[in-house]
């Protein structure tokens, strides 16, 4: 024992004795691994800040301390009192209208919120020009004061002052929403907010029977305060059929939090690849630092060095040149919070006080290690079997193989540990084992795809060009860089081209191939008794169009077979369902947009026990089956239903789709209103803006919704969230380029024996830089052709078989793809053979 701490003393004096001389040779290596752990550490401690910021200032986001929501109706008098009960409240009501301009010139849709003389109870609303909320939104002279969002102020072109029509009331702009305090908790909004008070709202006649509105009750509780677990059983042991749904301050936000989470997950295994891309330029950068020692181990095995010494001397150097790197990637994670402050704090909550994050700084600091371990100990394990020889002989790393078994065990351990730990840290385990297994198969099919090309090159028949025949045997030869140019760019382009691929073709969808088969308006709150009077403007307008209705309800889902679903382990592709309230409807037939796929439809005329048809995709993900009961609250009253059948829906149409159909007896009765849709293909602009400007006259109460407005809005925020992805991308990308530089240094003292001997042969500089030049075009063009098949083989299955949507190759992302690689393969290859191409004959001659 004490002769091995005696050798690590002496190993760890020589390491730092070494180091004394720089870090030549470490720095790609040093890039590598500071580039992907300060990916990883950016990425965790941005979303940590954003999660916190929701939860540290929950009171204000929601501005209360706990909301209890209501959809399509208000809270009844027993409700109230209970609610009374717990403190104080502020009522507030949303819904989506049409405000248009009084000569009736302009129409857009809004999103109008009515809120009480007390709101809010925590946080501040802040206007332009800076007023008392109560007094900007106060009647005055038959008109009510409303404060409206810059955006729609722009569309319709108004200015403070000026007035507007929603519904049957008439609003005066008293000023524009700088900020609200508890917009990111009411949720994403396709219209522009308008604030104004629940008595201009009730003025405006949009509340009627059916009417898609949400009512929020928030409230400031009184001491002592009850915890929400409390408040939660209180309400279900109280008012078991409210169907509200109640949220607290601690969880202000949850589909933000959520999200924010997945993305940063997804964000951290696309950091994680660069990473693990990098680790080959750690291996590489070792590799070539270790065979220029190669003098200095022979010398300490001269010496009477242990082999056991000697890898002791090089581990300790890596591992703090790994510190250095890692150090550097946490800075820059910490730094980022402070950067995406600067940027998101106009639409999220971040704070801009300098704070660390030490959970996602140590998570990168572990990858980052374990990265290092992974791809450092095979290079090390080989500078063990360098002989003294090589003190007097050019001898290095030419031999092929493996180490010794406890180095390839080390290894195996290390890169476990490195799957384990993504895989743990990851919400959605599944989707990080698959990453994680296509990367692993992706090393595989580079290696392979490696030896083919080597293959193909020493079958390929011989060229006249002497140059061109030079290039063809370097890429077979042993040492050839052909391993390591594939592997080190292939899988950063194979990423890009994924990703530029789904981003392309979910544009196309949303800007070309989805508006043509998506109707041209969705109609909502459509009254029964203006149904025929609103088919007739409708039809008037366009002639040629179809118009499709269909009854719609509100309804919670709030049991499976009697277990109530906050209280099961619901997957995450499926949560969305049980999140807030669904719409729903009733029906005779099976819809023309589904097909039933298990069980049978209801006859007509049944008068059963209630029934349901539920969508079978969704069905699956949560775990259902035929005979299997469904609660739903549904205008304050509890319904369950069987299971009856299960269908098709095919959501990518835009069409009237419901997860849920009911059989007509079920809603028997209930006060409901209607949901259209028109599909006219031939429509112009001209003719859709003359269809919303009749219908938002004739029928002011109902919501129209233009389609390609809310898909210009999905395709922005597609575009942002695209942008974030690619630059997540470019660091895979800036990782491979990096580790193709590594290799090229690796190979660099094989590069110089070719050339002298070449050149001694007669060889000139002009034919040699021909030859590289061939060699490095025809590796970079098999990589991009490789990038091209892996890339678009990702990018089909990710768009047809997980977002159902079609899959077309794009010929620009092609050409952008092998452009790139050749002038990546090229440029970096002569840059780095360039200084060889000068190196004097003799020295390296009389090494050899």
């Amino acid at each position: 024992m004490r002769t091995k701490a005696k050798r690590a003393s002496i190993a760890l004096r020589i390491a730092l004795r070494e180091l004394r001389g720089g870090l030549k040779g470490f720095y790609i290596f040093l890039a590598c691994i500071a580039l992907g752990t300060g990916s990883i550490a950016a990425v965790n401690s941005v979303a940590t800040a954003i999660t916190g910021s929701i939860a540290s200032e929950g009171r204000t986001l929601l501005a209360g301390d706990v909301r209890f929501e209501l959809n399509n109706r208000e809270a009844n008098t027993k409700e109230l009192a209970f609610l009374d009960g717990l403190g104080d409240v502020a009522v507030s009501t949303v819904l989506r209208s049409m405000a248009r301009l009084p000569d009736g010139s302009d129409q857009s849709l809004v999103e109008v919120k009515a809120v009480d003389d007390v709101y809010p109870l925590y946080g501040a609303f802040v206007a332009e020009p800076a007023r008392p909320l109560a007094e900007m939104i106060a009647a005055k002279d038959g008109r009510f004061g409303a404060v409206a969002a810059p955006l729609l102020l722009e569309r319709l072109g108004l200015s403070v002052g000026d007035e507007m029509l929603i519904g049957k009331a008439r609003f005066v702009i008293t000023g524009s929403i700088v900020s609200e305090p508890d917009a990111i908790s009411d949720g994403f909004g396709f219209a522009p907010r308008l604030v104004t008070s629940r008595e201009a709202l009730k003025a405006s006649g949009l509340i009627e029977t059916g009417s898609l509105v949400e009512h929020a009750y928030k409230i400031r509780l009184a001491a002592p305060v009850p915890s929400a677990d409390a408040i939660r059983q209180k309400a279900q042991s109280e008012l078991p059929d409210a169907g509200w749904s109640i949220r607290t301050s601690d969880r202000a936000a949850p589909s933000l939090t959520e999200n924010i989470e997945r993305f940063s997950q997804f964000l951290t295994l696309v950091g994680l690849t660069a990473l693990v891309v990098g680790g080959v330029g750690v291996a590489n950068a070792v590799r070539a630092f270790l065979d220029s020692k190669r003098t200095v181990i022979a010398t300490l095995k001269c010496l009477g060095a242990p082999a056991s010494v000697v890898v002791m001397v090089y581990f300790f150097q890596i591992a703090m040149v790994a510190t250095i790197g890692i150090v550097a990637g946490l800075v820059l994670g910490a730094i980022a919070p402070l950067i995406a402050a600067y940027y998101l704090s106009g639409f999220l909550p971040i704070s801009a006080e300098p704070t660390l994050y030490p959970a996602a700084l140590l998570l990168a600091a572990v990858f980052g290690m374990l990265v290092t371990l992974a791809f450092a100990i095979i290079p090390l394990g080989h500078s063990r079997q360098v002989p003294a020889t090589a003190l007097f002989r050019e001898q290095g790393f030419e031999r092929r193989g493996l180490p010794s078994w406890p180095y390839v065990a080390a290894t195996a351990v290390a890169l476990a540990a490195l799957a384990a730990l993504a895989i743990l840290t990851s919400e959605e385990r599944r989707i990080a084992s698959i990453f994680l297994v296509a990367m692993a198969a992706g090393f595989v099919l580079l290696r392979l795809v490696a030896m083919g090309i080597a293959y193909l090159a020493k079958r390929s028949p011989r060229v006249p060009s002497a140059a061109l025949r030079l290039a063809i045997g370097n890429i077979h030869r042993p040492g050839a860089l052909t391993p390591a140019v594939t592997l080190s760019l292939g899988l950063g382009l194979s990423l890009l081209v994924a990703l530029a691929l789904i981003d392309g073709n979910l544009r196309r969808e949303l800007t070309g191939n989805l508006p043509e088969r998506a109707p041209n308006f969705f109609f909502v709150d459509i009254q029964k008794s203006d149904l025929d009077g609103f088919r007739a403007v409708v039809k008037g307008q366009a002639p040629k169009g179809k118009l499709v209705e269909v009854p719609m309800l509100r309804g919670r889902i709030l049991a499976f077979n009697g277990i109530d679903v906050t209280k099961m382990d619901v997957p995450p592709e499926g949560r969305w369902v049980l999140r807030g309230d669904r719409g729903i409807t009733y029906a005779e037939t099976v819809p023309d947009n589904a097909s039933v796929t298990e069980g049978a439809w209801w006859p007509a005329n049944y008068s059963g026990e209630p029934l349901v048809s539920f969508s079978a995709e969704e069905a699956a993900e949560l775990g259902l089956k035929l005979g299997d009961t469904v609660t739903v609250n549904v205008l304050g009253r509890n319904i369950s239903a069987k299971i009856a059948n299960f269908r098709k829906v095919e959501w990518e149409s835009l069409s009237i789709n419901f997860v849920m159909v009911f059989s007509p007896n079920t809603f028997a009765g209930a006060p409901h209103a209607w949901l259209a849709t028109l599909s006219d293909p031939q429509a112009s602009q001209t003719d859709e803006a003359a269809i919303l400007k009749a219908v938002t006259q004739a029928y002011p109460t109902i919501t129209s919704v233009r389609v390609k407005d809310a898909l210009d809005v999905i395709d922005r925020l597609v575009g942002q969230l695209a942008t974030a992805i690619r630059a997540a991308a470019a660091v895979a990308l800036i990782a491979s380029i990096l580790v193709l530089s590594g290799a090229l240094a690796a190979g660099n003292r094989a590069r110089t024996h070719d050339a002298v001997i070449l050149k001694t042969l007669g060889a000139t500089r002009a034919m040699l830089i021909r030859a590289f030049t061939y060699e490095y075009f025809l590796l970079g063009a098999a990589t991009a052709c490789f990038a091209l098949m892996a890339g678009g083989g990702i990018a089909w299955f990710v768009l047809s078989q997980i977002m159902k949507l079609p899959s077309s190759f794009l010929p620009d992302v092609a050409l952008a793809t092998i452009l790139l690689s050749l002038v990546t393969t090229i440029g970096i290859g002569l840059a780095g053979t360039w200084r060889i191409l000068g190196q004097k004959a003799a020295p390296v001659l009389r090494e050899l």
